[in-house]
């Protein structure tokens, strides 16, 4: 589909020869004023228009005005005559995209067109990435019903307008970060940058340098300088994750901060100021760490200033559906395959599963059974044995019990036993500790158990 342009020339001449040059390339629209062009703007979308500054009536700058008034807004290069530059960037103050001098020298114009849509097309893309990032990290996309999470939310909703630091605690993979970058968007400080920082990820002696930065020559290997992770959120957000695991000495500079807003480079005497707010989390308990003296009381202080307490998933197990279904559609998606279902009795065992590495766990067990399974329906014996229950030691052997009822639970027993004794009955009874008379009136009893002896 060919880029749309609107010419708007009140010369019958110039119009209608720009058409010609460009129509191969172009879908082009003509005008001969401000009003006829103000028409075809509301009825039409334009991807670029090119219009005369001096015309009869309204000038170009109405153009330019209804041009960036529009829900597209297409960039606008201005003609204007030699003597009439000034005028022309005027044009460019109201929000024109660039000039040409008349007459048009055709080979600049077609080079300054694709750059302006180059530049509107990269300008789209990247409010769209707004837009989605928006709904991503918005309330509405933190993903469950339960009233734990529930809970949470409300609190960011409080905590998200104010300057506020916030530290998160929770289990690893209960979405910290998520959250933190909620707390982000929902802020005054949402078109800013989010800045994280996983410190147990990062060497004592190198993670001050990646906080705050360091001039050239600071230390053996800083051949030039560098410019820390709180200069690069000034404006924004910045998430250190696992806090915890900090040194005492880069705890005193954090401190710092937090009271005075100022910090220093690594090497440098002077002092920086910056406007960035602190969202910490950590999965350790930094009560039982200062009362250990591992961890600075004041500094504990000062970054509590609000806490979010993030509920493990087996704490709101009836977000677990809602969250499968995302993961599963999600990496169908991704793969290009159906997403498999399951039945009562497999997502029965799911919910009662403790889930230690929480949502992480989750996303990960439904990305493997969207490759796995391609589609189909996935019944309680397809997952694997810690999905089904804990193990109990039967003669000798672990055997899952599963938490389903009384029932399930030993047909499972029942025909574990037997495919494990390759269908003979009496070795079956004996991994059971049972009776061959009761396993045989138990199969009778369940006959779609049965296996014959081999």
């Amino acid at each position: 589909m060919l880029p749309t342009v609107l010419i708007v020339d009140d010369e019958r001449h110039t119009r209608e020869g720009l058409q010609q040059m460009l129509e191969d390339q172009y879908d082009v629209y003509l005008a001969e004023n401000a009003d006829e062009a103000s028409t075809l703007m509301e009825s039409e979308t334009f991807d670029l228009v090119l219009t005369d500054m001096r015309m009869p009536g309204k000038s170009g700058l109405k153009v330019i005005d209804k041009a960036l008034a529009l829900k597209n807004r297409p960039p606008v290069i201005m003609m204007t005559a030699y003597g009439n530059v000034p005028s022309a960037v005027e044009a460019m103050k109201r929000g024109a995209y660039d000039f040409l001098t008349k007459p048009v020298n055709l080979e600049k114009l077609e080079i300054l067109m694709k750059r302006s849509l180059e530049s509107k097309s990269l300008q789209t893309e990247v409010e769209n990435l707004h837009e989605r990032l928006d709904v991503k990290y918005s309330f509405e996309g933190i993903i469950g019903n339960s009233k734990e999470l529930k809970e949470v939310i409300e609190r960011v909703k409080l905590v998200a307008p104010s300057r506020a630091s916030v530290l998160i605690e929770g289990e690893t993979g209960t979405g910290k970060e998520r959250i933190a970058q909620a707390i982000h968007q929902n802020s005054n400080r949402g078109q800013g940058p989010f800045v994280a920082v996983h410190c147990a990820a990062l060497p004592a002696n190198l993670l001050e340098s990646e906080l705050f930065g360091h001039e050239k020559g600071a230390f053996t290997g800083a051949t030039e300088r560098r410019i820390g992770r709180f200069e690069l959120a000034d404006g924004g957000t910045l998430f250190l994750d696992e806090i915890g695991e900090i040194s005492l000495s880069t705890q005193v500079k954090l401190l710092r901060f937090l009271e005075q807003r100022t910090f220093e480079r690594i090497g440098s005497s002077k002092s920086m100021k910056v406007d960035t707010r602190l969202v910490a989390a950590t999965n350790r308990d930094l009560q039982k760490m200062v009362s250990e003296g591992t961890f600075r009381e004041d500094l504990y202080f000062r970054l509590n200033v609000v806490q979010i307490t993030m509920p493990p998933l087996r704490d709101r197990t009836e977000d677990l559906p809602i969250l499968l279904n995302h993961f599963l559609e999600e990496f169908a998606e991704e793969n290009g395959n159906n997403a498999p279902t399951f039945e009562p009795g497999a997502m029965q065992c799911l919910r009662r599963y403790s889930w230690p590495g929480n949502i992480r766990e989750l996303r990960n067990f439904a990305e493997n059974v969207v490759v796995l399974h391609r589609g189909g329906v996935i019944k309680d014996y397809d997952l694997e044995s810690k999905f089904r229950g804990e193990t109990r030691s039967i003669d000798g052997k672990d055997k899952v019990v599963s938490p389903l009822d009384k029932e399930e639970n030993e047909k499972r027993l029942l025909r574990e036993a037997l495919a494990d004794a390759k269908g003979n009955r009496t070795s079956a009874a004996k991994l059971l500790g049972i009776s061959r008379r009761t396993l045989h009136r138990k199969l009778q009893q369940w006959p779609e158990l049965d296996v014959k002896d081999r």
